[in-house]
């Protein structure tokens, strides 16, 4: 998921066809807090509904965290992050957590595991 562009200033369409690309239409569509699994893909289509401006955060952070660990450790490592109980995160998922927007946390998890800090 390498890209020459700058990933703050990546069109949210990039986004959600990279994270699709990288976790699945349903961890996207779960991520976003939403149920339809179209969506995500109608998400990366340049002429398809834009995500609200909740999902617009919600798609940012996941691909800020996927960067941060599938750089590091790799895709597989970093889809199997976002799914699993984290110390960090009080044992909850990632997932789960960037639904409810705790940035700060997802944040310091993503880094904590690139840093192999399991201290949590």
């Amino acid at each position: 998921m390498t890209t020459h562009e700058n990933p703050e200033q990546q069109s949210v369409r990039e986004i959600a066809r990279q994270l699709n690309s990288a976790l699945g239409p349903l961890l996207v569509a779960t991520l976003a807090g939403h149920q339809d699994l179209r969506t995500p893909h109608e998400w990366a289509r340049v002429d398809g509904r834009a995500p609200s401006p909740e999902e617009q955060g919600r798609l940012r952070l996941a691909h800020r965290a996927w960067r941060t660990v599938s750089e590091v450790e790799g895709e597989d490592v970093a889809r199997h992050w976002f799914i699993g109980g984290n110390p960090w995160l009080g044992d909850t998922t990632p997932l789960t957590a960037i639904r409810l927007l705790r940035t700060r946390e997802v944040m310091r998890a993503a880094t904590a595991i690139v840093a192999e800090d399991f201290s949590g």
